[in-house]
């Protein structure tokens, strides 16, 4: 995206180039997401390494696992045990936490697939709930709770000392520890070259989805009162919200001449998309993102409800992807087809070598500031 462009189309200009786009997106929609291709086919071939035959096939059958899934999740009722896209089947799959053939029908009856599972996801988020009461050591990365493995999952750094929290982790429940070699930390960067926002004069992040009003990033990015300007050095407004760590979201009042848009910068990697809802993606779902520093860059949804252990504190109900991203792409946007997903959070590795990354779902981050998404 030139400057031309920018010139040309104040939000798309404005607010998307400040970061890595600018979206707009409401609440959930009613409708059945369409899957439109558009370039998501091109990226999808080289970052999961699928034909395009396959990316298209995947793209409509995700759109109607994200249709399905409120309807299956009604009808599991207690017996909920989470869900999950089954790439392999291409279909939704939903754990139940009973035997009841009539209950197991009735999930089946949306459309959905079933497996049995030993506990509910409300018993296992009351467990990890628990565990997120505790002081986590530093060696500690992130815990969660695993519908598929029925049990909590705890990352710790390789050879690190993790203290007591393992033994406190097990007293829960089934707990399966696995090993990583770095720790996650937040995207934030400072003041470089390129088409960011800037908080206070000297910190760059990405924007992530425009709302009524403003826009939503991250909450690490900068604190309630934190002055804002654009790529072209202009103000562009404050934050009116902001929360991290525990969360990690923000929501910038604009002002100044920028306005808002429905849109997520695709940096000509795949066509700007337009926002059209915010419908949650299933785990195992395919999941792209938007960032100043490394642009478009896709993946999966590997887990959700994820507590993250930063160097400045625990941050709670995050998404886990197996995206990539970088400095300076902290509070840009994660989109599943045309439905919003959350704002960047952190991770590590890099787009080089790879890596996971986390984000904020945006549909707590609207339901805090009560914002909606602005949507095409």
């Amino acid at each position: 995206m030139n400057r031309a462009r920018k010139l040309c189309a104040p939000i798309a200009g404005a607010l998307l180039v400040l970061g890595t786009v600018l979206v707009g997106g409401g609440t959930s929609s009613a409708a059945t997401p369409q899957p439109r291709e558009d370039g998501f086919v091109t990226a999808m071939q080289r970052d999961l390494g699928l034909t395009a035959e396959q990316a298209r096939t995947r793209l409509s059958q995700e759109a109607t696992a994200m249709a399905v899934d409120p309807a299956a999740k009604a009808a599991a009722g207690t017996a909920f045990g989470g869900s999950w896209f089954d790439a392999r089947t291409g279909r939704l799959t939903v754990g139940v936490s009973t035997s009841d053939k009539a209950v197991h029908d009735a999930v089946r009856a949306t459309g959905a697939d079933t497996v049995q599972v030993g506990q509910s996801l409300a018993a296992l988020d009351a467990a990890k709930a628990k565990l997120d009461t505790l002081k986590a050591p530093a060696d500690v990365a992130a815990w969660r709770v695993d519908p598929r493995r029925g049990g909590l999952v705890v990352t710790v750094r390789k050879g690190g000392d993790t203290g007591d929290f393992l033994a406190a982790a097990r007293a829960l429940g089934p707990v399966v520890v696995e090993e990583i070699t770095a720790k996650p930390a937040t995207f934030a960067a400072g003041t470089v070259g390129g088409d960011p926002y800037y908080i206070n004069g000297n910190t760059r992040c990405s924007i992530g989805f425009s709302v009524h009003g403003g826009f939503v990033s991250a909450g690490h990015c900068g604190g309630v009162n934190s002055s804002v300007v654009g790529w072209d050095g202009s103000w562009m407004g404050t934050f009116a919200g902001s929360s991290f760590p525990g969360n990690d979201y923000a929501f910038i009042r604009i002002g100044g001449g920028w306005w808002t848009a429905p849109v997520v910068l695709g940096w000509g990697t795949v066509p700007d998309r337009l926002v059209r809802g915010s419908a949650e993606a299933p785990v195992g779902s395919s999941i792209c993102r938007s960032g100043s520093t490394t642009r478009w860059h896709c993946g999966t949804v590997l887990a959700k409800n994820e507590t993250v252990n930063y160097q400045q504190g625990a941050v709670h109900q995050m998404t886990k992807t197996s995206v990539c991203a970088q400095p300076g792409d902290s509070g840009g946007s994660f989109i599943t087809g045309e439905q919003a997903q959350g704002v960047t959070s952190g991770g590590w590795g890099n787009c080089s070598t790879g890596g996971q990354t986390w984000f904020q779902p945006v549909n707590e981050i609207l339901g805090v500031y009560g914002l909606s998404l602005v949507t095409a």
